[in-house]
């Protein structure tokens, strides 16, 4: 796997800078843009920029390559998703806490809408 997915003499370098740096700090982007209600483009855009303080980081603490397409592509594509799936979580823990007379969680990722009760009046005709 060394010198496919990372450069590194060994894979807990890897896994240090990129999935314990770059994905808490995934996390915590993800989970900020669905706070401030912001979209997924706007996520994907700010975790592009992620991925290159990500190789930035090897680079500058293990002499990594810092201009090489491939590892910013692996780095940003782990970031990426770990990003949205935080992103996720957080809009689905809104969606039911915020709104929790329309919405019920039906997973950890997902909501769905409350059922209408049958024991409720029929509304009145205008």
């Amino acid at each position: 796997m060394q010198g496919i997915l990372y450069e590194e003499p060994s894979i807990w370098l890897f896994l240090l800078v990129t999935l314990v740096l770059g994905g808490w700090l995934a996390v915590m982007t993800g989970r900020a843009c669905a706070q401030t209600w912001r979209g997924i483009p706007e996520t994907v855009a700010y975790l592009l920029i992620l991925g290159l303080a990500v190789r930035f980081a090897h680079f500058a603490l293990f002499e990594g390559t810092l201009l090489s397409l491939r590892y910013y592509i692996v780095d940003t594509v782990i970031v990426t998703a770990i990003g949205l799936v935080s992103w996720r979580a957080t809009r689905a823990d809104q969606m039911v806490h915020q709104y929790w007379w329309l919405y019920q969680r039906t997973g950890p990722l997902t909501w769905a809408e409350r059922p209408v009760p049958l024991s409720s009046p029929p509304e009145k005709p205008r």
